[in-house]
């Protein structure tokens, strides 16, 4: 039920985030060329996508990892491994409204 626009590495993300302004993003951590927190970071520090909710789904789950995606504004964070599909998909469901 969600329209998916996909990026193959985190400067793609920033850019096709900024370009099309999608209504959520889902983010990996371990990304080429800019990893999930620097694209985080900088979707955060820009006008036009401060706004967009940003859910990082990832496999690392250390305290230190969810502390640092929540300090950088990442609306909430999920361990892939924790997580079937149809939960993940109820969690966006929910942030979206």
């Amino acid at each position: 039920g969600f329209e998916v626009i996909l990026a193959s590495d985190g400067e793609e993300a920033i850019e096709t985030t900024k370009k099309k302004r999608p209504d959520l993003v889902l983010l990996d951590i371990i990304l080429p060329k800019k990893d999930g927190y620097e694209v985080l970071a900088e979707l955060k520090s820009d006008e036009k996508t401060k706004n967009i909710p940003v859910v990082l789904l990832t496999n690392l789950e250390s305290a230190e990892d969810i502390q640092k995606a929540i300090d950088k504004g990442a609306t909430t964070y999920l361990v892939k491994s924790s997580y079937k599909l149809e939960d993940i998909s109820k969690k966006l469901k929910e942030i979206l409204g």
